[in-house]
């Protein structure tokens, strides 16, 4: 499945890997925009899951337009789904992660120029290491 295989993990529920697993592969230019992806079939077959598991995965992302189906063919990749998944991330991202960087930076003393330069530095060695 091209790229795809991944072994679970137990920190989210199965269908919300399977989603995620997708959305990485579109993410990656795996399936690019009108490409068909996997079916559930094929998705229960090599993560030995319940096709019912990865029928919900597969339909969460129509419910977010990521998806498309085919009637007769399959499931495809939306137009500007990769645009509409890097948003989201972003977005969470920035919720999750970043705002707590800052509110933690805050109670340290650190402002913003000192935690920039702090991002700049880690983004650098991130860098060098490959």
């Amino acid at each position: 499945m091209r790229g795809l295989l991944q072994p679970f993990n137990d920190q989210s529920a199965l269908y919300l890997q399977v989603a995620r697993m997708l959305e990485d592969g579109i993410l990656r230019g795996i399936y690019p925009a009108e490409e068909q992806v996997p079916s559930t079939n094929e998705l229960a077959r090599v993560y030995k899951i319940n096709p019912a598991t990865a029928a919900k995965g597969i339909n969460l992302l129509v419910d977010e337009g990521i998806l498309y189906k085919r009637r007769g063919i399959g499931m495809f990749v939306a137009p500007g789904a990769a645009q509409a998944i890097a948003a989201r991330r972003k977005a969470a991202f920035y919720n999750d992660y970043v705002i707590a960087l800052a509110k933690e930076a805050a109670s340290l003393g650190i402002d913003a120029d000192e935690l920039a330069q702090m991002v700049r530095r880690a983004a650098a060695e991130k860098e060098e290491q490959g």
